[in-house]
């Protein structure tokens, strides 16, 4: 199994460290490897050392995760390397240490080298990398299970109707999740269908995507400047860089969470219909998922801990914020999904684990009328293709004869969730393609639809554009050209059938422009023509 892990490689000349390799390494779902040339490169070296060494205390806070801490030995290694210090042999036998013990010592370090040795430093560096994977996966896969509890809460969809200015000063962010939202929800008839008021929880949620998206890319554009930079002056440096990257994802963070709890919560308590079903999700989610005070708890501890000038716990703060949210995110998709599929899905778990459930026939004809209803309800093209997948994923493990009740298949269905939303997971990567293969597919359904070769334009785009055209029509007229009048622009056969084929007033673009030319134009013109 080992063999066939991706191999990182670190310490050569083209090769560069990205969030997403150092997640790899850190869980273990990567093996690195130090390229051959660094090696040699430090044995060369080290002649030129200070001839004084020492022994180096290494300690890692034990507060710290095993990912967490693999990834910032990682960047100190890499850092060793990219400094040549021989420190690099003694350390790259202590990340291949599975697991990491608290503290170590390095011999024979050349003094020149101790100041490399900063974990602190590496911790910053790693951690911020461990953010920036997880919570780039938890952005996309957020939008679609607010997507899914938008279906479940037959929410007012109108608050999706951004619109980009096109003057550069809208938030592009929250237009683009809007935007995604719209095309998972596209085609669907459940959404628009409810009287009550449209929820905060709903309404917000363009905004707090958007501003999660906004911190997201500060974050990705540091931490591809830190990762793979070589010493540095000092760990102040790098935690004023990264300070107010960090802060503000946090803040992102746990508004995203508190949302996402709110939807939870709505979607158990007016979607999910009364009975055995609904009380068992609302115990579940009032005992197993992370509620708001837990969430508000650790966004203070982490503002705490800044203040104190503690990066380290600082990061680590936020590094379990980033987590907890995840866990309600995964809970909010529990309750959104048992919504819309939950009873169809209890029918079939029992079927396929071997349990018997034989209705009454009051039961049965209730079951009946239920199912009709159920065929008429028709999800977005987007939450349609999700939940088809989820529940594959959840169908696929139902093949032990288990005794079964309502309470083991929620059970089930949250630990499915639990695990499919865990960037750790196998099965992360297919739903992470699946999300963004629904997007993609989707492109061209968005409305409105623009005319090909088209695009909307601002007032102010369109001022500078009426400019330039005006200084291109003159400088035409100039040299001798006509202007004509009132053109039209259609397909041929539409032109052919309205004017004849003989007509003199069409004129075919393509042939007064040659072939791979300036224009490129693919249309025929109608044009008035004054004697």
């Amino acid at each position: 199994m080992a063999a066939e892990r991706r191999a990182v490689t670190v310490g050569g000349k083209g090769y560069s460290l990205t969030s997403s390799s150092v997640f790899e390494v850190a869980n273990g779902l990567a093996r690195f490897d130090i390229e051959s040339s660094a090696l040699s490169r430090i044995s060369s070296s080290s002649n030129s050392k200070s001839a004084t060494t020492i022994k180096f205390a290494l300690s890692i806070p034990d507060y710290l995760s095993p990912e967490e801490s693999r990834a910032s030995l990682l960047l100190l290694l890499n850092k060793l390397l990219l400094s040549m210090s021989p420190a690099a042999f003694q350390l790259q036998d202590i990340l291949k240490e599975m697991p990491l013990g608290p503290d170590y010592t390095i011999d024979n370090v050349p003094n020149d080298d101790v100041v490399l040795l900063d974990y602190s430093m590496a911790a910053i560096d790693g951690i911020s990398a461990i953010l920036d994977h997880r919570s780039s996966a938890l952005s996309t896969v957020a939008d679609a299970v607010a997507a899914l509890s938008c279906e479940a809460l037959r929410a007012d969809a109108s608050c999706f109707n951004l619109i980009d200015s096109g003057d550069g000063s809208s938030a592009k962010d929250d237009v683009a999740v809007a935007s995604d939202l719209k095309v998972f929800l596209n085609g669907s008839k459940l959404v628009n269908s409810s009287k009550n008021p449209v929820d905060p929880a709903v309404t917000k949620i363009p905004s707090a995507h958007g501003s999660f998206r906004e911190s997201l890319r500060w974050l990705h554009s540091r931490s591809r400047v830190q990762l793979n930079s070589g010493s540095r002056a000092s760990t102040s440096g790098t935690a004023n860089a990264m300070s107010p990257v960090l802060l503000s994802l946090a803040g992102a963070l746990w508004n995203l969470g508190d949302l996402s709890f709110q939807r939870a919560k709505l979607v158990v308590g007016d979607s999910i219909s009364r009975g055995e079903l609904s009380s068992c999700m609302m115990e579940m989610l009032d005992a197993k998922c992370p509620g708001v005070y837990s969430l508000e708890k650790l966004y203070m501890s982490a503002q705490a801990a800044l203040s104190k000038k503690d990066y380290i716990l600082f990061l680590h703060e936020i590094y379990c914020l980033s987590d907890m949210v995840r866990k309600m995110v995964s809970w909010e998709a529990t309750a959104a999904f048992v919504s819309l599929e939950g009873s169809d899905l209890v029918e079939k778990v029992q079927v396929n684990s071997g349990g018997e459930s034989v209705p009454s026939s009051e039961n049965n004809a209730k079951t009946d009328k239920k199912g009709e209803k159920k065929k008429k309800v028709v999800l977005g093209k987007g939450t349609t293709a999700l939940t088809q997948f989820i529940k594959n994923r959840l169908l696929s493990g139902a093949s032990e004869p288990l005794p079964v009740n309502v309470s083991t298949v929620l059970e089930k269905c949250s630990q499915t969730f639990l695990s499919l939303l865990d960037p750790r997971d196998l099965g992360f990567d297919c739903l992470l393609k699946k999300v963004k293969e629904i997007v993609e597919s989707n492109e061209s359904r968005r409305l409105p639809k623009l005319p090909k070769g088209t695009r909307d334009f601002a007032k102010e785009q369109m001022a500078i554009r009426e400019k330039a055209f005006s200084i291109i029509v003159d400088v035409f007229k100039r040299h001798g050209a006509r202007a004509l009048d009132t053109p039209a622009f259609e397909l041929r056969e539409t032109l052919m059938g309205k004017y004849g084929e003989d007509s003199k007033l069409i004129y075919d673009l393509a042939d007064q422009f040659p072939e791979n030319g300036l224009w490129g134009i693919n249309f025929i013109c109608v044009a008035a023509l004054s004697e």
